[in-house]
């Protein structure tokens, strides 16, 4: 058990930086009378959301009295048991006359967390909840909590957030004329080092970036599952970088890892894709064409950030920009994104707007420009598209093929949209 008077000096250590932290507004909406569970990647910018909204309850006339913000990664707090947690609302009790609004960060971290978090929300008090653990997410977790929480995924900055925390204004009618040079100029930065928040204020920025992926590795992937064979976990992440725009099945990634000098099963590659989901260092998209049994097992695997996926490639920019792409619509669409896998390969695919989109760097040569082309025609033959789109990194224009519209962006202005 840790001390009521370390709880009270931390309770008012928090209030005061709460109450004074900078941030970048973003892209999500909460509402005041609601509970929430924020998941995502460490250092996404999910305490950032929480310190905003106390921020915007401040604004609202509440006192940074009723604020309980306790960050449970605090070295402070290493020796945290589960018993804790409800002292950290009696120390409050003792200090303050208020019923307390409760942020509660990181807090996967305490064991049995999602009891506590269940009682607070049954009493009637408020809760924001932040985690980088995607079990959070899991069936047993979502049964404990009753439906009592709202669950927000928070990604890397969109692009959007990244020019605003550049000091950029992309919005507006004529954003794109009057700052183009800076838009396009930041968007390198994005595409190379991707959205995660503090890489705009490091000079090395892949230093940082490898810093928190071996804190991650570590602290989210060895640890935490006690993982005994690292090599063969490595050589996965890094062949699952180097294939990240082909499907690819328990079976053979196996194969491919076992070849490095370390037989694995394929029943353990399971094990590590779903730690590596956990852990929001990836994520997958089935095939819409597959039946059942092959969604599960033939996935295209991407990453959660750029900057993170750029760690491991020699030649990266075409594997850049689909990632980039899988990201942009998995924060649009969520899971309701595929790819197509059938006869026509094509990149993306979802079917809440009937939209395809195929991701290719440059559509220069002739041959390039034929294949993507003629995949998206073939699809459309098979499946209902409203929209096709080709997602390049400079080239732009709209031509119609088989008197079907077909239009080519730039990924940067496609990210903005």
């Amino acid at each position: 058990m840790i001390s009521k008077d370390l709880v009270k000096v931390l309770i008012s250590e928090y209030q005061r930086i709460a109450s004074n932290i900078q941030f970048v507004d973003r892209d999500c909406e909460i509402e005041d009378e609601l509970n929430y569970v924020f998941v995502g990647l460490r250092r996404a910018g999910k305490s950032y959301l929480m310190f905003r909204q106390i921020q915007k309850l401040l604004k609202k006339g509440h006192s940074i009295d009723e604020i309980l913000y306790f960050n449970f990664e605090d070295d402070r707090l290493a020796s945290l048991e589960t018993a804790d947690l409800d002292l950290t609302k009696v120390c409050y009790e003792e200090m303050y006359d208020h019923r307390p609004i409760f942020f509660l960060d990181e807090i996967q971290i305490v064991p049995s967390w999602e009891k506590f978090a269940r009682r607070l929300a049954d009493q009637n008090y408020r809760v924001y909840i932040t985690g980088s653990n995607a079990k959070m997410l899991s069936s047993e977790i979502a049964t404990t909590l009753g439906g009592r929480y709202i669950i927000r995924n928070v990604y890397p900055f969109s692009f959007h957030e990244f020019l605003t925390s550049a000091g950029i204004n992309s919005k507006g009618k004529n954003a794109f004329f009057h700052v183009r040079g800076e838009i396009n100029k930041a968007f390198e930065d994005y595409f190379r080092f991707g959205g995660l928040p503090e890489t705009l204020k490091v000079d090395d920025k892949r230093e940082w970036l490898s810093n928190l992926y071996q804190k991650v590795f570590f602290g989210d992937l060895i640890s935490r599952h006690q993982i005994r064979n690292d090599f063969s976990l490595r050589v996965l992440i890094r062949k699952l970088a180097e294939s990240v725009k082909q499907p690819s099945s328990f079976r053979r990634l196996a194969n491919v890892v076992s070849a490095s000098g370390k037989k694995i099963t394929p029943d353990t590659v399971i094990d590590y894709l779903n730690y590596l989901k956990e852990s929001w260092l990836i994520f997958s998209l089935e095939n819409f064409a597959s039946k059942l049994a092959d969604k599960e097992s033939n996935k295209k695997y991407y990453f959660i950030d750029n900057g993170i996926l750029n760690l491991f490639l020699l030649d990266p920019q075409t594997s850049l920009l689909e990632n980039l792409g899988a990201i942009q619509l998995r924060r649009l669409y969520g899971d309701e994104v595929y790819y197509y896998n059938s006869g026509v390969e094509v990149d993306f695919y979802v079917p809440e707007t009937q939209l395809a989109v195929q991701a290719c760097y440059s559509l220069s040569d002739v041959e390039t420009f034929n294949r993507e082309v003629n995949a998206l025609l073939q699809l459309k033959k098979r499946i209902e598209i409203k929209k096709m789109l080709i997602i390049s990194k400079d080239e732009e224009r709209e031509f119609f093929a088989d008197d079907v519209k077909i239009e080519v962006i730039p990924i940067w202005k496609w990210l903005l949209l």
